[in-house]
């Protein structure tokens, strides 16, 4: 998911700010150029032992790290609630569905790695066999710590890959606690390695010869540096970067219970999601209603904190720089026209608090048009028939997910069949499981996660071919 940068390891340490006070809790030293070596070492020597593990071995592992994703919950959830200011309750909900991830391949993963026999001639036989490629390199974001590992680390370890993750330097505590979780759960030592890497380190093991594949989630930016590296070394690469996506309303029976709903979905997690609802485009006989519910539900709203799940609150964002590169998106296009409707400003108390900000009227020579908000922030168009709608949702040069409402299911299929994007639901925000591939096209990056096909990317789909004997 695409994210506002975390500080970086150039001038910063790995380091814990709670967001709800701003203050530094804890830090940590990154490792040294010896601890990256060993890393690479005890990784390449796991896989010689992890790749030869029957495959139905490495499953009840599997189902042992989501076992104790679940009983940790609790545990788990006030981390991430301290690091980047989660709302526990989501916290919860994020090692749950970490739990499912695992669940979801220790039960299919020996099915989805299975030869694959192909058609061919003269009696011969062929099959594909899905073999592990070796160590991988996952670079992975701070707005969901468990599950963006989660869906990287699960498919590749039931493959007999491993693993060394680079995490964001904002949730190093959360990093250390998957690490601990993986080796309890009775992954072998090496398998899985978590390692303090400054941005420097990164490259080096990128250009290591024993690194077989990169994942990143972040940034554009981040993406397109560590895919350049990649590329000068001919390593694949899977690449999950920004997202704006489109949020289709054509018609409701309940406007301002439609509101509500794009509103709910995109407070989640404080807006800090690739996948969230950043651009709303809504017919224009909904519009009015729909924005003022938008405003009054945005105004209702009071900073408050993360761990107590108060009602009516709104919980803080991940840093300081966060905060203040939203503000400058929300002026620059104030400044150009647009209207504010809510929010548009810092709450006055410690924390990095934005308020929910409600806007309209935004055109295209403002950032706010086609640059990812990666916030509390809701954007909302108006357009008069569906081949509008339709001109603006793929007018971006992202392309995540999307979503189309209406009251008429064939109307919504016709309008989603025509968005550009690697995903896209109707009369849902998200078809979001274990089971559902997640990805996108364009800038959003490319190669899938989750599903069936999380299993495909760092694998070797080596083909055996056995003649007949006379």
């Amino acid at each position: 998911m695409s994210h506002t940068s975390a500080p970086s390891t150039q001038t910063l340490r790995y380091r814990v700010t709670n967001p709800s006070s701003g203050a530094v809790i804890q830090e940590f030293l990154t490792a040294t150029d010896t601890e990256v070596q060993e890393a690479l070492a005890s990784s390449e020597q796991a896989f010689t032992t992890w790749r030869h593990v029957p495959i139905t071995e490495r499953a009840a592992v599997i189902a042992r790290i989501g076992a104790l994703f679940l009983e940790r919950k609790d545990e788990l959830s006030a981390i991430v609630t301290e690091e980047m200011g989660k709302r526990l309750s989501e916290a919860v909900g994020e090692a749950e569905y970490s739990a499912e991830i695992f669940n979801y391949y220790a039960k299919e993963g020996p099915g989805l790695a299975a030869d694959q026999p192909i058609k061919a001639i003269n009696g011969d036989r062929a099959v594909i066999q899905k073999r592990p490629v070796g160590p991988l390199l996952g670079i992975m974001p701070w707005n969901y710590p468990y599950y963006q590992v989660a869906r990287f680390a699960a498919p590749n370890l039931m493959l007999g890959n491993t693993i060394i993750l680079k995490h964001a330097e904002n949730c190093p505590r959360s990093a250390l606690a998957i690490e601990q979780l993986m080796r309890d759960a009775g992954l072998p030592a090496g398998a899985y390695i978590n390692l303090f890497a400054t941005h420097g380190q990164i490259e080096s093991i990128i250009a290591d010869s024993r690194i077989q594949g990169v994942s990143l989630t972040g940034s554009e930016r981040a993406g397109a540096a560590v895919a350049q590296t990649a590329g000068r070394h001919l390593k694949k690469v899977v690449l999950e970067l920004g997202g704006s996506d489109p949020y289709l309303v054509l018609s409701s029976a309940d406007v301002a219970a439609s509101a509500r709903a794009a509103f709910s979905t995109r407070m989640e997690n404080a807006g800090q999601a690739c996948n969230s609802n950043k651009r709303i485009i809504v017919m224009d006989e909904l519009y009015d209603e729909f924005v003022q519910e938008l405003a009054d539900q945005a105004k209702a709203l009071q900073p408050g904190s993360p761990e107590l799940e108060e009602d009516g609150t709104y919980v803080p964002l991940s840093s300081a720089a966060a905060v203040t590169g939203l503000l400058n998106q929300i002026n620059d296009a104030t400044e150009k026209g647009a209207v504010l409707h809510a929010g548009g400003f810092q709450a006055d108390r410690p924390g990095h608090y934005l308020a929910p900000t409600v806007l309209t009227g935004v055109t295209a020579d403002m950032r706010a048009f086609g640059e990812e908000l990666f916030g509390p922030v809701l954007i909302v168009y108006k357009v008069s028939n569906e081949a509008e709608a339709v001109a603006l949702a793929n007018n971006s040069e992202f392309g995540l997910g999307g979503a189309v409402f209406s009251t008429d299911t064939e109307q919504a299929l016709a309008v989603a069949q025509q968005i550009h994007s690697g995903m896209v639901a109707i009369n849902t925000a998200g078809g979001e499981g274990a089971g559902m591939p997640f990805g996108g096209v364009k800038r959003s990056g490319f190669g899938r996660e989750l599903g069936p096909l999380g299993m495909e990317e760092f694998v070797n789909k080596q083909l055996l071919y056995v003649a007949a004997t006379s």
